[in-house]
């Protein structure tokens, strides 16, 4: 254990804790500071003489399931909320931090942490914008053994960003030290006297009691050694001004640099100095990232008599320094669906690229969008080399970018790798470099291809297909074009699955059976059992999951029911989105109630027949302020032919954007509308 870990848990442990008063704090050492939980019947139990809140492990087969509720916090802004807490066992189970905004159905997942230690450790979290009377929840999962424990020792919520610190509270705003056996950074200033050299007192207060860190190189033990001081990974994207102030005193050449490090370990310089400093220096330096990062604060000493480096007082600002205006660049001008026109995008060959839209139908896929937009096919022409080529050339895109593509491809039957390529090209369309090629495909459905790139000067996008000869030509389709600043790995915004969306790609989602049927659903990749029925793949990526029925294990008229979770009740309107697929001549019903407790479920949506060969995107708009269900409900048709599949199912608070006005439902009518409202 490192000097600093052992020093900060040795505080929390034996000594007092600095709670801030802010709504939603505590430090449970005398009561629960208005967090709710069913503690007398429930899981949570409270140790006074600790102060902390424990969930213990048992001997029988059940799972502990233990909630602790805040009361109504203030509207706070950005706020760092920090967790002190303690995981015991080999397999204990897990604890979870949600943030509940008032009037919605969902709990936000905003940190989770499974793996035990023998200490307290310290968890920082951001949450942006906490709003009046949301909620913070903190959801403890014990398995099943007698020697499984969950205990949380204080919550602490503060208004700010979880990168700043002055280093005088004792839980250090969660920095720590990445792992080093010698050299380290350590706590100076206060009681702290354990170096040979004359430290400074400290920043923030000027005074022999303050507070900061500090790296001596006494302890380096080989040249070049070095040791990193790490902030808490931030939640969602920053950028900003980063400012701290730092000493350093030096014999030889002293390193000390500054990074952001992302979540799979790229690290991109920022700052760095080997200048003497003998004074408290303010340093500014801009940070502007595309994805959640930490800040690394790395020293590297030449020789064990070389001297000191400190640092105190971080601070973060969302504006950039010096009054400093950001090139802001929004790469979405190369984004497309082509249910309008070609956007931004240029088809250099005149008619390379034919836009087409197709009314649903079982014989020929529609687009990937939504199943009724727009999509291009190659409409290759006699080119250059007894080839026929055409150029799909996206707008130009900011250099020094790294940038994260997507899109969907389908092909009639595979011809070559040719029959698809991605190009970089510059400002005068020439070609820079080929990024992506097709790799053997399923045919007749949509596939998701992504790939990163970056470049020195400013780019193009260009979409190539080639075909040897007119036959082989029209056979590629291209749609949904995202392009964003990043790498594809490492989601902008926070990288915490969205509540309410799944795409079945992992688990259930925790969606529930119904016992009261005649059949169940089934999680599935690639085509179903029954030829000419069913999708060939998923909606979200062509080879992930989807949820579908089994005609040929039913009974003409069986159904089959997939229940949602509870959810809460919420306030104004809520949209429910999904895609379905129906592709089969004796496909029978697909139908959506909302279920309440006590009351008749209500229809809410339907489709009967066979609707396309496609994915097909449906909305719902209703309201409830009550806790509630949905209901999925297939019913099998006539014959064989008759698998109902679902994916991609989205809960969006507000109402629907993709309809322009409700539409009347009439549930006899045949011709159901994809989308309408209900408010009950």
């Amino acid at each position: 254990m490192t000097p600093l870990i052992f020093l900060l848990l040795h505080v929390l442990k034996f000594g007092s804790v600095s709670v801030q008063g802010s709504s939603g704090s505590c430090d449970f050492e005398q009561d629960l500071c208005g967090y709710e939980s069913d503690l007398l019947f429930g899981p949570w139990m409270v140790n006074f003489q600790g102060r902390f809140v424990h969930i213990e492990g048992s001997s029988n087969n059940s799972q502990k399931v233990g909630t602790l509720t805040s009361p109504e916090l203030h509207a706070l802004g950005e706020s760092c909320v920090r967790l002190v807490y303690q995981i015991t066992g080999s397999d204990a189970g897990r604890l979870n931090m949600y943030f509940r905004p008032n009037g919605n159905s969902f709990d936000f997942l905003l940190w989770s942490a499974s793996d035990p230690s023998d200490s307290w450790k310290i968890a920082s979290i951001g949450v942006r914008n906490i709003a009046e009377k949301s909620k913070i929840i903190l959801e403890g999962i014990v398995n099943p053994d007698p020697k499984a424990s969950i205990a949380v020792f204080e919550i602490n919520i503060t208004p700010g960003y979880c990168i700043e610190c002055t280093f005088e509270e004792n839980h250090l705003c969660g920095y720590n030290n990445r792992w080093n056996p010698n050299l380290n950074w350590l706590v100076g200033g206060g009681s702290v006297r354990d170096s040979p050299l004359l430290l400074p007192t400290d920043h923030t207060l000027d005074t022999e009691q303050g507070h900061y860190m500090y790296v001596d190189s006494i302890y380096a033990t080989r040249l070049h050694e070095v040791a990193q001081l790490m902030s808490p990974m931030t939640i969602s994207v920053l950028s900003g001004c980063l400012s701290f102030f730092y000493q350093l005193e030096q014999k030889h050449s002293t390193l000390f640099v500054v990074y952001t490090k992302d979540r799979i370990g790229h690290y991109e310089e920022v700052w760095r100095t080997n200048q003497s400093m003998y004074n408290w220096n303010l340093v500014k330096v801009n940070i502007k990232a595309t994805h959640p990062f930490q800040v690394v604060f790395e020293v590297a000493f030449s020789s064990i008599i070389e001297g000191y480096v400190a640092l105190d007082d971080i601070s973060f600002s969302p504006q950039f320094c010096n009054n400093e205006t950001a090139l802001f660049f929004d790469p979405s001008v190369a984004n497309c669906n082509f249910d309008k026109d070609l956007c931004n995008y240029t088809d250099i060959d005149g008619t390379g690229w034919m836009r087409i839209i197709r009314k649903p139908n079982p014989f020929r896929f529609g687009d990937h969008t939504s199943g009724t937009g727009g999509f291009l096919i190659s409409n290759a022409r006699f080119g250059h080399h007894q080839k026929y080529v055409t150029h799909l050339i996206s707008p130009l895109l900011l250099a020094n970018l790294q940038y994260c593509l997507q899109f969907f491809y389908a092909l009639n039957h595979f011809i070559s790798e040719d029959a698809l390529a991605v190009y970089i090209y510059d400002e005068m369309d020439q070609v820079q470099e080929k990024i992506w090629t097709i790799p053997k495909s399923p045919t007749r459905m949509w596939i998701q291809a992504e790939v990163n790139f970056q470049r020195l000067e400013p780019t193009k996008i260009a979409f190539v297909s080639v075909c040897k000869n007119l036959w082989n030509c029209g056979k590629v389709a291209l749609d949904d074009i995202i392009v964003t600043q990043g790498d594809c790995q490492i989601p902008g915004g926070s990288w915490l699955a969205t509540p309410g969306k799944c795409n079945f790609d992992v688990d259930n989602c925790g969606f529930i059976q119904d016992h009261n049927d005649r059949s169940n659903w089934y999680r599935r990749a690639g085509p179903t059992p029954t030829y000419f029925t069913g999708p060939k793949g998923d909606h979200t990526t062509g080879v992930g999951h989807y949820m579908y029925i089994e005609a040929s294990h039913m009974r003409n008229g069986y159904n089959a029911r997939l229940l949602t979770w509870q959810l809460r009740g919420f306030i104004g309107k809520q949209c429910l989105m999904f895609f379905y697929h129906m592709y089969g001549i004796g496909t029978g019903l697909l139908n959506v109630y909302l279920k309440k407790e006590n009351t008749p479920e209500i229809l809410i949506w339907k489709k009967r027949g066979e609707q396309s060969i496609s994915w097909m995107k449906a909305s719902i708009e209703y309201k409830c302020d009550q806790s509630h269900q949905i209901v999925f409900e297939a019913i099998r048709g006539l014959s064989i032919n008759s698998d109902i599949a679902i994916d991609d199912i989205f809960f969006q608070n507000g109402p629907c954007q993709d309809a322009e006005k409700p539409l009347t439902f009439d549930p006899e009518s045949p011709n159901e509308p994809d989308w309408y409202s209900i408010y009950t």
